[in-house]
C-alpha cells in the first residue's frame, strides 16, 4: 500500500535519528555529545476513506490526516 495522500501528494520522507549522550552544559556536564546517526522514515498519517468524487460518485481515497481536518474532501 503506497503511502502518498492522493490531495496534496505528501509522502514519505527521509531523515535523520540522533542518539546524543552525556550531560548538558548548564547542568554542570561537558556538553552533549553525537554518539550515533542512523537514517529513519517520516511517514505521513495516511487515513482511507469514502468520499465524493468531481463526477458525484463516492470512492475509497488515501487521504493524509492534514486534509481531512482541512476540509478539501466530502465525505458522503
Amino acid at each position: 500500500m503506497s503511502k502518498i495522500c492522493e490531495i496534496c501528494g505528501k509522502a514519505p520522507r527521509s531523515g535523520n535519528s540522533i542518539i546524543r549522550h552525556g550531560l548538558a552544559k548548564y547542568k554542570g556536564g561537558i556538553g552533549l555529545h553525537t554518539t550515533g546517526i542512523s537514517k529513519r522514515r517520516f511517514l505521513p498519517n495516511i487515513k482511507v476513506v469514502r468520499a465524493k468524487t468531481s463526477t458525484g460518485g463516492v470512492t475509497r481515497m488515501k487521504v493524509c490526516a492534514a486534509c481531512i481536518k482541512a476540509g478539501k474532501i466530502v465525505k458522503p
